[in-house]
């Protein structure tokens, strides 16, 4: 294991205020039922503290997911490359589709992730992301709902993880390396 020069800098959403926000998501994906199948999508590794929250206060029938995609490789800038390391093992044709993403950041990772699922034609296709950085996009996306947007810092908590480290938080905290 590798030591990490890096420190927290500061909290910048507490968990009082994400788990506040948790039932506006739940509130759209319960709105999408309409007798078809919900399939929940997490993408790995960072969504899955924000899906398991979610999830628990959904209150009609769905399914749950894994999709792992990475572009970080270790470090706070995506590297532009795109790597899909775990598909899906649903069929998604027969289901509405929420993809639930942790941060958009310059959204590469998310937008290959989205054409992928979109080509593969669900009854529906919603986005639902706990933070946006919209100052960092590169390629044209949106959430269907976010429920933070943040400056540019990178981020750690809550799921998000600095080579690997700092998931457990449960906040969501800005890490800066040391020089």
């Amino acid at each position: 294991m590798s030591e990490i020069n890096g420190t927290i800098q500061r909290v910048l959403i507490t968990q009082e205020q994400i788990q506040e926000k948790i039932p506006t998501a739940a509130k759209l994906i319960n709105s999408l039922y309409d007798g078809t199948p919900i399939l929940l999508v997490s993408i790995l590794k960072g969504a899955f503290v924000f899906l398991a929250d979610v999830l628990r206060q959904v209150t009609v029938p769905c399914e749950v997911d894994f999709m792992e995609a990475k572009s970080y490789f270790n470090h706070t800038r995506s590297s532009g490359t795109v790597a899909l390391t775990k598909d899906l093992s649903h069929d998604v044709k027969h289901y509405h589709v929420v993809i639930i993403e942790d941060i958009i950041d310059s959204g590469r990772t998310l937008k290959e992730v989205a054409h992928l699922i979109q080509a593969r034609q669900p009854k529906s296709f919603t986005i639902i992301t706990l933070l946006d950085k919209p100052s960092r996009r590169v390629v044209e996306l949106n959430a269907d709902l976010s429920l933070f947007t943040i400056p540019d810092y990178f981020v750690v908590g809550y799921g998000l993880d600095y080579a690997e480290r700092y998931r457990n938080l449960p906040y969501i905290a800005e890490f800066q390396l040391n020089s």
